[in-house]
């Protein structure tokens, strides 16, 4: 290996830095083996920066990736296509890290970081990871920059690095606003199925659970003025199959599901005409790894890769493993199926035999007295309001007759407890009737003016099918506590006793300084989720609209060459290509005359040779000269790196000159020195 090849200390100690950045972002995608390979492997790096082990042989690396890429194959089927081959990058990636010998091979490894930053950005594209891998990247291209800067400070170094990173910024943005946007040619496969938010099976403990995340479910801008609180019903799921401690999809939604891809389920868009006020409004869901999205009432989507369900739902064709944005129109006053075929009308009578007898006793009685369906109905709202019941996220165990525990026993109980109350009792009494799960409130953002839904505003109510006006909404829960309807989560229950139970600092977070920053932060990630993430085909084309006026590839082509033409040129400018050559000083054109001059008669000075050794070299050479060589040097050592006054500097330039012509006829006649 010559001493070009060789890598410096500070080449080695970029690579380690390197390694651990790019790979501690990955660390939820590698499985365990990867990780011990990769953990070695850093170690071993270590001896070897630290000179305390050698190199691997190469043989030796070799094995240990084929064994690597075989067990890979073997489970591939078990972490996913892609997992398995992001978890072979990582190992080659480590690997080429502990024999890395020359400049060739710190190149690759650079190249490899680059990618596993871009598999990074993949599943993590919110503006934290963003600014989290920005530094990274630079760390990365530092590596390379200290190859070819060795004897470069760090400071040099990192300024380089910087610049080299602001001239890509043009190429990355031109690229950013004209590459079409086009799907993903792969599908995201987890290590495990893991999913957050709501369940598509609900029991009475199941959404209680929820109130203990604050993590984000969704956000809702609207292009009207927003509807007041007590409104914001965000649907989510249909429950419609009861089997006494759980509510379900019924197997024709779970159907319309599995079909989706190929079916296409659709329901016709309301008439505006006929049904009047439509609010608009724009829905950015998290990441879940679930189908379904959120909408309120009978929504209506034209989004692509959102189905509009027979049920009122809107159901995505793909797991949303990225934040995914969508449309929506609500019309306000449309009613949801007015008919119902008999199928439908008899799912949702269905109660399991002998369940909740006191229940069932109660809802014939009810029956009774208030034969017509919207008089029975308030009936069961009064009951929950007059009766004592109370709202809690700690509700008593219930036993097998878990709605006649409930209602006559313990009274006591969260969201779910009152609306499979309602949904039962309402079946029991002759009335079609089915729970829905979603969720209920938003916290507004005025610095941006959004709506953000986290996952403790999970709630569930009921919607009963009423003769003309279809499927209505009833919810008990405003019977027991109405101000978790109009005034939203907070209302009724503190952060320390929820959502922040099991963290630490509650004290800090709940703190108005702590607010007022989380909504900043969360703004600048709305705006950089709406702007960046979300410049899809219909922004891409009206910003080209903007910029081009029409359209072509004409005015296409000459975007892409002016914006390249721009940036090359800045680039060939700051690396000198475009600029004038300087004249050279006086003083520097007479030393590259007797260099020229002492090169034809044999004497070639070296790279690395300073002007004071050559100048001894010439007066060793040239022995008959040696005295008025050693003049000139002094005089022109003095000039270059003397401080005179800029008098005396004209005067020794001055004399310089002549002894330089003196020299010159001298060494004409004088002869190398054997």
């Amino acid at each position: 290996m010559t001493n070009r090849d060789h890598l410096s200390q500070r080449t080695l100690f970029w690579l380690l830095l390197t390694n651990v950045a790019i790979l501690l972002p990955l660390y939820d995608k590698a499985a365990s083996a990867t990780l011990a390979i990769g953990a070695i492997c850093f170690l071993w790096r270590l001896g070897i920066y630290f000179g305390k082990v050698a190199r691997p042989p190469r043989l030796l690396v070799t094995l240990l990736a084929v064994a690597a890429a075989l067990t890979l194959a073997l489970v591939s089927r078990e972490l996913g296509l892609l997992n398995a081959l992001i978890n072979l990058l990582i190992l080659g990636y480590a690997l080429k890290y502990i024999e890395a010998r020359c400049r060739r091979d710190v190149r690759v490894i650079v190249l490899a970081g680059y990618f596993l930053v871009a598999l990074t950005l993949i599943d993590h594209q919110g503006i934290g990871y963003v600014l989290l891998l920005a530094p990274v990247i630079a760390i990365n291209t530092l590596t390379l920059i200290s190859l070819y800067l060795e004897t470069g400070n760090i400071s040099r170094q990192g300024q380089l690095t910087l610049k080299l990173l602001l001239q890509s910024l043009p190429l990355a943005l031109l690229l950013f606003i004209t590459i079409p946007r086009l799907p993903p040619l792969w599908m995201v496969p987890q290590l495990k199925s893991a999913t957050t938010g709501l369940s598509d099976t609900v029991g009475f403990g199941d959404i209680s659970r929820l109130t203990r995340s604050a993590q984000l479910a969704f956000r809702v801008t609207y292009e009207q003025q927003r509807p007041p609180a007590h409104s914001l019903y965000w649907r989510a799921l249909v429950l419609e199959d009861y089997d006494g401690k759980h509510w379900r999809q019924s197997p024709t939604a779970q159907a319309w599901q599995s079909q989706a891809d190929t079916r296409h389920p659709q329901r016709p868009r309301p008439q505006e005409t006929q049904v009047g006020e439509r609010l608009d409004y724009t829905v950015i869901a998290e990441s879940s790894g679930q189908h379904w999205l959120f909408a309120m009432g009978n929504a209506f989507s034209d989004t692509p890769g959102v189905f509009n369900m027979p049920d009122y739902r809107l159901y995505a064709s793909r797991p949303l493993e990225q934040k995914f944005q969508y449309r929506v129109q609500q019309y306000l006053h449309a009613p949801r199926q007015q008919a119902l075929s008999e199928a439908e009308y008899q799912r949702n009578l269905a109660l399991p035999a002998h369940a909740n007898p006191r229940s069932q006793a109660l809802a014939l009685q009810l029956r009774q007295h208030y034969p017509e369906p919207a008089q029975r109905l308030q009936a069961m709202m009064r009951f929950f309001n007059h009766q004592p019941f109370s709202y809690t996220l700690t509700p008593p165990l219930t036993g097998p007759q878990q709605l006649d525990d409930f209602l006559f026993e313990t009274r006591a109980g969260f969201c779910v407890h009152y609306a499979s109350a309602f949904t039962f009792l309402a079946r029991a009494s002759g009335l079609p009737a089915r729970m829905v799960a979603g969720y209920q409130g938003g916290e507004f953002n005025p610095q941006a003016g959004y709506l953000s839904v986290y996952q403790y505003m999970a709630h569930a109510w009921s919607e009963v099918w009423l003769e003309g006006q279809g499927w209505v909404r009833f919810d008990p829960t405003a019977m027991i506590a109405p101000e978790r309807i109009e005034q939203g989560f907070d209302s009724i229950f503190s952060p320390e006793d929820s959502y922040l139970a099991n963290t630490a600092f509650i004290g800090i977070r709940t703190s108005d300084w702590f607010q007022q920053l989380r909504l900043k932060l969360a703004s600048l990630d709305y705006y950089w989720t709406v702007w960046v993430l979300g410049f899809d085909n219909n922004r891409q084309q009206q910003l080209l609209n903007q910029l081009l006026g029409k359209i072509t590839l004409s005015r296409m082509a000459l975007l892409v060459l002016g914006v390249m033409t721009l940036a090359l040129g800045y680039i060939a400018y700051s690396s000198g290509l475009l600029r004038r050559p300087t004249s050279l000083p006086q003083v520097d054109k007479d030393f590259r005359k007797i260099c020229q001059l002492v090169a034809r008669k044999g004497l070639q000075r070296q790279p690395g040779c300073g002007p004071q050794d050559f100048i001894t070299q010439m007066a060793c050479h040239f022995p008959s000269c040696a005295n008025l060589i050693s003049h000139w040097g002094e005089q022109y050592l003095q000039l270059k790196y003397a401080k005179l006054t800029p008098h005396a500097w004209q005067q020794a330039q001055q004399s310089f000159h002549q002894l330089t012509r003196q020299l010159v006829q001298q060494l004409s006649r004088s002869a190398l020195a054997r």
